[in-house]
């Protein structure tokens, strides 16, 4: 995924960038990066490996010696970035959000207009960030490069892009990821989290439509291109990846959880002893849950958080299972010989959620009933780079569905996605069984979108139900 924190100031804006910028840490593990300006020393930048150290305590140094009265900072899980870039516009730092699934026919248009040459990062991948830059720099203005980037590029990409005048920031075409801009006496900032500037003294201004261009400085934001009429933000946020003081079209992603837990009660029918969720996404819609079935919230494991990074962060699957693993301690008291309920944000591959079933077995469970806040995923995201995740067979429902439909390779998903199907029911059966649960029952989509409150043709809802 990724985040970005930007501000223009009247004033030295380094603490603000700072601390902005870490507030997105949640959203990447892998590299960060800041980029300041001032009129003495120009663009002074730097960018960290973050996946062994949080980000203070990797640019508490440059925090110290970094000045400037404008900066963008990113958290990214991918390309390092920002990057500072000389063409016909000048020098500007550019940092991006998204994901691009045309990658390989933009390098060649791009080769076949001229553009000599892309540098390669380990992996021999193109860094996504320069990509997008070459796509600005095709085009006369930063206001025609932004809107052509936005209409060549399938998928999504939001980009902040800093020049000594000021923060251009243009949110994806569809508004898949947020945008929001914060003001205070002298200074705006923008932030893919609103809360991320709170603390700092801004109060939430507005958030940028989609596909909207607007330039930030001290004194204010401009819109430089309207938004569209069509937006298509991802649902996902709320459920799992948006930080719990957030909102996102004005809806709090805490809120939005205690409604998911809600809805998954009015709809159950067990009664366990204790309602838990797995932390720490899962907690909010437990809390729903237990408030709406009048059954006792619990913490009956806890997760160890001041050392350990987020547990998908390594890309060797082994290695990723046992920290899932490590992170969670056990509180025996509250579960031996106890019914648990747990509510999980989502199923993915479903190796995680099994070996914690496993664990609460092995202290002294009785029952281990499953509850994910969201319906089953069957497709992989095309839109943000949500998981790193080669193939949708390495989804848990998709893996169960080819089983089911054994030599059919085109099996008809729209009925495993209906909750009313009998295919949905044996879906259901057959991962169950797998992952040695004693019941299972995914949240609905509808009742999620209800969750929401926002109109469905607003959000985009393809992971489950392959709607574009």
């Amino acid at each position: 995924m990724g985040g970005f924190f930007g501000v223009a100031s009247k004033e030295d804006c380094v603490f603000d960038l700072f601390f902005g910028t870490d507030y997105h840490s949640h959203l990447g593990t892998r590299r960060a990066g800041m980029v300041v300006y001032n009129k003495e020393q120009g663009f002074d930048r730097a960018i960290h490996n973050i996946e062994n150290a949080p980000f203070r305590t990797k640019f508490d140094k440059d925090a110290n010696t970094m000045r400037g009265c404008t900066g963008i900072g990113c958290i990214s899980d991918y390309e390092p970035q920002p990057l500072i870039i000389r063409s016909h516009h000048g020098t500007y730092a550019i940092t991006t959000v998204g994901k691009i699934n045309n990658k390989d026919e933009i390098v060649e248009k791009l080769f076949k207009s001229g553009h000599a040459h892309f540098l390669e990062m380990s992996g021999g991948d193109i860094n996504v960030t320069e990509l997008v830059a070459a796509i600005i720099n095709q085009k006369e203005n930063f206001i025609a490069g932004l809107q052509y980037a936005q209409d060549l590029i399938e998928g999504s990409m939001t980009m902040l892009l800093m020049t000594p005048k000021g923060i251009y920031a243009a949110r994806d075409k569809y508004g898949r990821t947020p945008v929001s801009i914060g003001r205070k006496n002298g200074a705006h900032c923008v932030s893919f989290e609103s809360f991320a500037y709170l603390n700092l003294g801004y109060e939430e201004e507005r958030e940028l439509g989609p596909g909207e261009i607007a330039v930030i400085t001290p004194e204010g934001t401009t819109t430089l291109a309207g938004p569209g009429k069509e937006m298509k933000i991802c649902t996902f946020l709320w459920v799992y990846y948006g930080y719990p003081s957030s909102s996102y079209e004005g809806i709090s992603v805490e809120k939005m959880r205690y409604n998911c837990g809600a809805m998954l009660a009015k709809r159950d029918n067990v009664t366990p002893d204790i309602v838990a969720g797995v932390p720490d996404s899962g907690t909010a819609h437990a809390i729903g849950y237990a408030n709406e079935s009048g059954l006792p919230f619990s913490r009956p494991f806890i997760k160890y958080t001041p050392t350990w990074p987020r547990s998908f962060m390594p890309t060797i699957q082994s290695q990723r299972n046992l920290i899932a693993k490590m992170k969670l301690i056990p509180v025996h008291d509250l579960i031996k010989d106890k019914s648990l309920l747990l509510i999980d944000d989502s199923i993915v591959r479903g190796t995680q959620l099994r070996e914690t079933t496993e664990f609460l077995y092995q202290s002294g469970a009785r029952e281990v009933h499953i509850r994910p806040a969201c319906p089953p995923l069957l497709f992989g995201c095309k839109y943000l780079n949500f998981s790193r995740s080669t193939s949708e067979m390495e989804l848990i429902a998709r893996r169960v569905i080819q089983e089911i439909e054994k030599d059919n390779k085109y099996p008809n998903l729209n009925v495993y996605a209906d909750p009313e199907t009998t295919q949905y029911h044996d879906m259901l059966e057959k991962i169950r069984e797998k992952l040695n649960f004693t019941s299972l029952r995914y949240h609905r989509l509808d009742d999620m979108i209800e969750a929401v409150g926002i109109d469905r043709s607003k959000l985009c809802t393809y992971c489950w139900d392959g709607r574009e």
